[in-house]
């Protein structure tokens, strides 16, 4: 397997979460797996535009990332190529729903061993993003 695939209904419009994932100081906040802070070197939220980061475990450990967006629907879908190793590509899609938004999360890994040792840590990560950003979103901040 090298594709990941994880959905959650939020409570919230598609313009709310886009929002979220569109302002870079409310992306910081949610970005990772729980208990993980960003410093953000550059995020051009932009067709073609870099994201460049620090992603600072809670142990400690730095995680530099390079991103590319690849593409921007605005309200409907963000997809984010992982420049650095390990190479991947996500896909995130936000449809409307009963009770909000249905925000769909899926994870394409370049290399399929790769995916394969590090799917005990990506599966909970992913979740806990979409703990993250469902948080953000209903904190109301902006």
């Amino acid at each position: 397997m090298t594709t990941f695939r994880t959905a959650r209904e939020i409570p919230a419009t598609p313009e709310e979460i886009f929002a979220a994932m569109s302002r870079p100081e409310r992306l910081a906040r949610w970005w990772g797996p729980a208990g993980f802070t960003n410093t953000f070197k550059s995020c051009e939220f932009r067709a073609g535009g870099r994201w460049v980061f620090v992603m600072h475990g809670p142990g400690g450990q730095d995680y530099p990332n390079e991103n590319e967006f690849v593409e921007i629907i605005p309200q409907k879908k963000v997809v984010v190529r992982h420049v650095g190793e390990p190479k991947y590509r996500l896909t995130i899609s936000l449809e409307k729903a009963a009770a909000g938004t249905r925000v769909s999360w899926e994870q394409t890994f370049e290399d399929p061993e790769v995916a394969k040792r590090i799917e005990h840590i990506v599966v909970p990560a992913n979740e806990q993003n979409l703990d993250r950003l469902a948080a953000e979103v209903q904190s109301g901040k902006s």
